[in-house]
């Protein structure tokens, strides 16, 4: 399936009027959202590599425009103007890593109309997704207040591709490891896993099913405990723990019921029998209420597994985005749809000490003391320096979230800074306004006049 093809049927449909009017002037479009989810305080930008490798490579061959004829029920030959076309087009954006608010662009393209026509509906996939997961990702961190975290959600995400962002935008935040064995080993991540309840039933007993595991495995080594009786398998891992003498850096791991009640017997067995450093895992549907919850009530746990929850983001699995045109071949335009009202023209985030964000036009001057969130990172369709690391990207994350207001990091109830509009952004689009509202009232629509406010 090519990448090209993979668009909104109407993307190809406004792109074909577009080339046979000759419309290709350049077309700034910028990417938002326009309100956060329900008990979020703060995104975190994810997603940018992957549609900056889309776009780098983005040209349309034969078999696509035979695709789209095909999709259109229309001959080839009809569709033969968009052969050949590629991105080369410029995009400023937020990197990956950094925290960001509703209204904000994330990503700001600029190229020949049909090119960043074409675009829109890949980059909403990619930064839809992986900044929505991102964000879910970073309240589990918050939550488990500097104990481990790591992803187990590869066999719940809808797919191979969303498994392995997962696991990406994980590390992108901090997590101690991946269950998945594909990102570990391209991305760096340290791998993690246990066992599952299968293998302890395969074999006659508990005891057996460790033993034979610590036969196969050097360590440091994880049981699963809760398969029957969790108090009866904690006893029986430490015994196998100190019969091997394997202390150090192993652990076991419970995966269902009481977890905080379970972890405090645990762990007092653990003690009881001299293993002090053996480590307590916790997984099972954990999110970061679930994490909070077992914080808050002193639960001995070292490690949170999340998975199902947080590779999807359940409680807020999609963002309120948008792909607006802002400027065409110079002109400043904006929608004005009920509830939908966009504001014009290419924009800049300001970003002052602790978190105070002004959205502004982009020519417009910075507040005194404050940085620009969008940088231009591709320029006549190829970037413009080389890609971005995890490392870099969790080092702006950090970095951000220690300016964070606390009542927008709270995992309860957060409170979201709200950004502000500058002076010039905000004549301008009364400018823009004005002139739209006029030339309805006139009859014309917005036919008449290419003229700027």
């Amino acid at each position: 399936m090519s990448e090209v093809t993979t668009t909104d049927l109407y993307e190809v449909t406004m792109a074909v009027s577009y080339l046979r009017e000759g419309m290709r002037g350049p077309a700034t479009f910028s990417l938002f959202v326009r309100e956060l989810p329900p008990g979020r305080g703060f995104l975190v930008a994810a997603g940018l590599e992957p549609a900056l490798d889309y776009l780098a490579r983005f040209r349309i061959e034969a078999d696509d425009v035979a695709d789209f004829a095909a999709a259109l029920h229309r001959p080839p030959a009809e569709l033969t103007p968009l052969l050949g076309l590629r991105f080369d087009g410029e995009v400023r954006a937020v990197p990956e890593g950094r925290l960001v608010f509703a209204g904000e662009p994330l990503l700001e393209v600029t190229a020949p109309l049909p090119q960043a026509q074409l675009v829109e509906t890949y980059l909403l996939t990619q930064l839809c997704h992986q900044t929505a997961v991102a964000s879910k990702a970073a309240r589990c961190m918050i939550a488990a207040q500097g104990r481990s975290v790591v992803d187990f959600s590869l066999r719940r995400n809808h797919g191979p591709q969303a498994g392995w962002q997962a696991a990406r935008l994980g590390a992108l935040v901090g997590f101690a490891g991946t269950s998945n064995v594909a990102a570990a080993t391209a991305l760096g991540i340290p791998a993690s896993g246990t066992m599952a309840h299968s293998y302890i039933e395969s074999f006659a007993c508990e005891e057996d099913a460790f033993r034979a595991f610590a036969r196969a495995h050097p360590g440091p080594l994880t049981f699963l405990v809760d398969t029957y009786d969790t108090e009866r398998g904690v006893e029986t891992a430490a015994r196998v723990f100190a019969d091997l003498r394997r202390g150090p850096g192993c652990g076991i791991r419970l995966d269902s019921g009481d977890l905080g009640a379970l972890a405090h017997r645990s762990r007092a067995q653990l003690d009881a029998a001299g293993l002090t450093d053996v480590r307590i895992i916790a997984s099972g549907g954990l999110d970061e209420y679930a994490v909070t919850e077992l914080v808050h009530d002193g639960a001995p746990i070292d490690v949170f597994a999340v998975g199902t929850r947080v590779g999807v983001a359940a409680d807020a699995p999609y963002l309120d985005a948008a792909y607006k045109l802002v400027q065409y071949d110079g002109r400043p335009v904006m929608k004005l749809s009920s509830a939908k009202v966009t504001a014009p023209a290419p924009k800049q985030v300001y970003r002052s000490p602790g978190g105070r964000d002004v959205i502004a036009l982009q020519e417009e001057e910075p507040p005194e003391g404050a940085v620009p969130l969008l940088h231009t990172v591709m320029r006549a369709g190829r970037r413009t320096g080389p890609p971005d690391s995890l490392a870099a990207a969790r080092a702006r994350f950090e970095a951000d979230l220690a300016e964070l207001p606390a009542a927008a990091r709270r995992v309860h109830a957060p409170e979201a800074p709200v950004p502000e509009t500058s002076p010039g952004l905000r004549s301008l689009t009364a400018a823009v306004r004005g002139r739209l509202e006029a030339d309805f009232a006139a009859g014309t629509g917005t036919r008449a006049r290419e003229r700027r406010p």
